[in-house]
């Protein structure tokens, strides 16, 4: 019994293996859910490894306002240009890393998508309205006084208790009103304030606006107004075109018949004008890769826009659009990315041959040192005898004869190399197992650091990239590959799965193209 507690006391203490070094992020749904103008804070932080002290960092793509310390903690507020409203969410990838003390290193990608948020239109001051007695007024509230930092299409909603009696305000901004005679001479005494809604579209967020009325004439004339207001348009394929387009009538929003357009090119479908109201159109258009055909670079046409009242009176606006031809940014990405993949694969493809290389050669080391100690002294013997007797040996069936010599003679053959047990020179077996010890580090070491510096889509659109990729590539090389018994620089890269390369190459992120 004393004997079973000695033994078990002495049994040795197992291990405990550290576990690597990696990155914990906040494990509630929606942490990288981020909104245009909302204030976005969390911590990161990093478990395993066996270091006490870690360093975090954002080792790529950094964006304006964006902050992340060394102790993990991340704020960033999104401004409110950072997305299209017609895109509706963009999304940016981060590159987080963690380092600590004894140089053990986790990183990992991170989508952060960030979401539009509309904002409500603003109103400036308006010029007064000034009417004269038994006429019917017209005031058009002026596009440039509204103003919506989404770029959103706006529409007037008027105000039922801020308008006089008999007054009209259309969706377009189109106000027009006859005042009685109390209602003149009760305006000379004290001017009217007329109050409305700017609302846009198609959030419907409101903000309030006016403008005085006071005794006088104003009147504006029929027109289509187009917002940006210009004639040229320059943008290159896959780029969307938004034009807004304002219809006044002086006779009013019902006298409006139609609105349409035009174009040179028969490419541009009609259904890229989306009427908002009777007198509010967008024009939104976006043209494909293929939409400039090669040997051109850019194509240039001409878009019409007209509205047609009910007497058949026409107002036209012509623009000139200009398409440049475009690189797919989608598809060259794409194409990046498999070259830095294949090229990380080959280099695992490489270090998978290497390492069975290396096992094959400590294998017959080990049996080569076992037969060299194993070999003992062996002993020949020739005769025996004290001297040296001469024999004549006769040939049969010939005249010929044959004189020997005979006696004692002993023949020691001491302890073998390994070169006779096994065919080969330990010497050759201990550089061929360097050489592939040696290339194995080289092409962990340039594997690692091209794996991490080319994970982000944006760092491989670098001219440097396809220079690095062929100095890699160029390190498959081996010398002396018969001896080595291995593939020239591995075949296509087909066999290694991500998973392969992201354990082989730390810095390889599969969700990083």
């Amino acid at each position: 019994m004393h004997a079973q507690q000695q033994v078990a006391d002495e049994a040795p203490i197992p291990v405990v293996q550290a576990t690597p070094l990696k990155l914990i992020f906040p494990g509630r749904p929606g942490w990288n859910l981020l909104k245009e103008g909302e204030k976005r804070q969390f911590e990161v932080k990093a478990e395993g490894g066996t270091g006490e002290r870690v360093i975090y960092s954002v080792a790529q793509n950094r964006v304006e306002g964006l902050v992340f310390d060394s102790l993990g903690r991340f704020s960033w507020t999104p401004g409110y240009d950072f997305v299209d409203r017609l895109t509706k969410e963009s999304t940016v990838q981060l590159l987080f890393e963690a380092r600590n003390e004894k140089d053990e290193r986790a990183s990992q990608v991170v989508d952060l998508t960030v979401r539009h948020v509309n904002r409500p239109p603003v109103v400036g001051e308006l010029k007064p309205l000034y009417v004269q007695y038994n006429t019917v007024n017209s005031y058009t509230i002026e596009s440039s006084a509204i103003k919506d930092d989404d770029n959103d299409p706006t529409t007037i909603v008027p105000i039922a208790g801020g308008m006089p009696e008999g007054a009209k305000l259309s969706a377009q901004g189109e106000f027009s009103w006859k005042p009685s005679v109390t209602q003149f001479n009760r305006l000379r005494d004290k001017p009217l304030v007329v109050e409305f809604y700017v609302e846009d579209q198609p959030y419907k967020a409101r903000t309030k606006g006016q403008f005085r009325v006071e005794v006088t004439q104003q009147d504006l004339p029929p027109n289509v107004l187009l917002v940006p207001s210009q004639k040229l348009f320059r943008f290159k394929e896959d780029a969307t075109v938004n034009l807004k387009f304002q219809v006044n009538d002086p006779n009013g929003e019902s006298d409006i018949a139609s609105f349409s357009f035009i174009s040179q090119s028969a490419t541009v479908p009609t259904s890229a004008l989306v009427r908002n109201t009777p007198s509010q159109y967008e024009f939104i258009w976006k043209p494909g890769y293929d939409f400039v055909k090669d040997p051109l670079d850019s194509i240039t046409f001409d878009l019409t826009f007209f509205a047609i009242d009910k007497s058949n009176k026409q107002q036209e606006r012509t623009v000139t659009f200009t398409v440049q031809n475009a690189i797919n940014e989608e598809e060259n990405d794409q194409k990046l990315y498999q070259g830095y993949r294949t090229a990380l694969a080959r280099a695992w493809e490489m270090m998978d041959q290497l390492a069975a290389a290396e096992k094959d050669l400590k294998d017959k080391y080990r049996r080569a040192r076992k037969g060299k100690k194993a070999r003992s002294v062996t002993t020949a013997t020739l005769g025996a005898g004290t001297g040296i007797t001469p024999v004549v040996i006769e040939v049969p069936n010939t005249t010929k004869k044959v004189t020997a010599i005979g006696g004692t003679l002993v023949m020691t053959i001491g302890t073998l190399e390994a070169t006779e047990v096994i065919g080969r020179s330990t010497k050759d077996l201990v550089e061929r197992l360097n050489y592939i010890m040696e290339k194995r580090n080289e092409l962990q070491t340039k594997g690692d650091a091209y794996a991490r510096r080319y994970s982000l889509k944006s760092a491989r659109r670098r001219p440097e990239f396809p220079k690095d990729t062929d100095e890699l590539t160029a390190a498959l090389s081996l010398r002396g590959l018969v001896a080595l018994e291995l593939e020239a620089g591995g075949e296509s890269g087909k066999g290694a799965t991500d998973g392969d390369i992201a354990k082989t190459f730390g810095g390889f992120h599969p969700n990083g193209r």
